[in-house]
């Protein structure tokens, strides 16, 4: 032991100001690493992309920068930085093997956040299966979040894929609701009582105009067809106020709702009686 220290004790310390350096660099592109990830993030948030987009350019930003320090240390150490490089390649390829599923679902993300089919607090749905709200776009998975309170994460590349609905991404939609009536009921009597009850909501949007109109011959009830228009924001709100005025107007008005019924019928079955015989002769 006493023989390596004095071999190499002239190198280490003629080595010592090489890995100061190094190690200065280390801590100060830390340091500069989130500086620039600091500026990068607050002049994205004054340009009108999406959070979402912020967030990914962020993460793979910092990921990128941190790989070109180690890259820059190691060549202040004076290792050769050529055979990592090519490690580099080789195990970035054996893991892309390994995990392409989760290159697929980043690639998704990716369609995802330049596409914007949707963003974060929109209202959507997914191959009418898994609804909410979005919370945020990861560099793998999209996170919702349900009315009751439920967290759904949903991998990008199923996203990418799938047939998605937006239920915030126009400013107002219509709201559809049939209300049924007897057929003895006079039709147009409940057509008047269903649009005073409109007309009278003042979240209902005047244009386009609202239809009321008879729309179904059904087994046992007509059908009146309501179409209104309203902002996204106020969709179920006017929808159970809707509900619950044209029932107060139908009862009211003495109105009849019919409802489904069936009728059972109870049949005696009679016993035939045999005549009495005389058994004994």
């Amino acid at each position: 032991m006493q023989a390596f220290w004095q071999e190499n004790w002239g190198k280490i310390v003629n080595y010592l100001p090489t890995l100061g350096v190094a190690l200065v660099v280390l801590v100060g592109g830390h340091f500069l690493i989130k500086l620039i990830n600091r500026l990068v993030g607050k002049a994205l948030r004054k340009t009108r992309m999406d959070a979402s987009i912020h967030r990914f350019i962020l993460v793979a930003l910092r990921i990128a920068l941190r790989v070109l320090l180690f890259i820059v240390v190691l060549d202040i150490l004076k290792i050769p930085t050529g055979p990592f490089i090519t490690a580099l390649g080789a195990a970035g390829l054996a893991v892309s093997l390994a995990v392409k599923d989760n290159i697929s679902a980043l690639a998704g993300g990716v369609i995802i956040l330049f596409s914007k089919p949707f963003a974060a607090g929109d209202y959507i749905e997914v191959e009418d299966e898994a609804g909410g709200v979005v919370d945020y776009i990861d560099l793998l998975y999209t996170r919702l979040h349900t009315y009751d309170n439920k967290i759904i994460q949903i991998p990008n590349n199923t996203m990418s894929n799938a047939r998605i609905t937006n239920f915030s991404a126009m400013e107002k939609r219509r709201l559809d609701i049939t209300f049924s009536i007897g057929y003895g009921e006079d039709f147009r009597r409940a057509e008047a009582l269903i649009l005073d009850v409109v007309r009278g909501h003042k979240k209902v949007l005047p244009d386009p105009a609202p239809v009321v109109r008879l729309n179904e011959h059904g087994p046992s009830a007509l059908g009146i067809i309501t179409r209104v228009w309203v902002k996204t924001e106020d969709y179920w709100d006017v929808r159970f106020d809707l509900l619950e005025g044209v029932k107060d107007a139908f009862d009211a008005a003495h109105m009849e709702i019919p409802f489904n019924q069936l009728d059972v019928h109870i049949r005696k079955e009679e016993k035939e009686i045999l005549p009495e015989t005389d058994i004994e002769k």
